[in-house]
């Protein structure tokens, strides 16, 4: 089996700068408002209130870019901890340099894919084939031919696992 990343963009109108974000109702310094905080409690996840709402287009390129260097996995997960635990804006360059640096990937060969748009149209192209394919929102999981969207609890992931490695699917 393999983990694949492929790129969404969520709020694609998200300025280049990104967006100051707001408090919602119910949410402290440290937590998200219900249910969300709950479901990350739960999943023993830590995810406090971003102060900024980033545009996503370099950090799904660099995301690619971790992805052709077998980094996905790592990437994603130093990406997040950045974003929900530290609050880091993804849609600064040095944020994600950092990122890199923390997975052994090649910061200075990221930063210049993402400054000459190298990314991009791989970036624009995944995008269009999850529009064309009818996904409209994250997370959005294929396990098989089984196609599911949002958070769930593990146990619905390992039955899905199980169905597809119980199945003629695997080849």
């Amino acid at each position: 089996m393999k983990i694949e990343g492929r790129a969404y963009f969520l709020r694609p109108d998200t300025p280049k700068e990104g967006i100051v974000r707001e408090a919602r109702p119910g949410e402290t310094e440290d937590e998200l408002s219900d249910p969300i905080r709950d479901q990350a409690k739960d999943a023993n996840l830590i995810m406090r209130p971003p102060r900024v709402t980033p545009n996503t287009m370099y950090a799904l390129e660099a995301t690619e870019f971790a992805q052709q260097h077998g980094k996905f996995l790592e990437f994603h997960h130093a990406a997040y901890e950045a974003y929900w635990t530290y609050r880091k804006d993804l849609g600064d360059l040095e944020v994600l340099a950092s990122v890199a640096e923390s997975v052994d990937l090649d910061s200075t060969e990221l930063i210049k894919h993402l400054e000459s748009n190298k990314l991009t149209s791989t970036v624009t192209e995944q995008y269009q084939q999850a529009l064309n394919a009818g996904i409209r929102g994250i997370p959005t999981f294929l396990v098989g031919n089984l196609l599911f969207t949002g958070a769930h609890p593990y146990e619905i992931f390992e039955s899905a696992m199980s169905r597809v490695l119980n199945s003629d699917e695997v080849s």
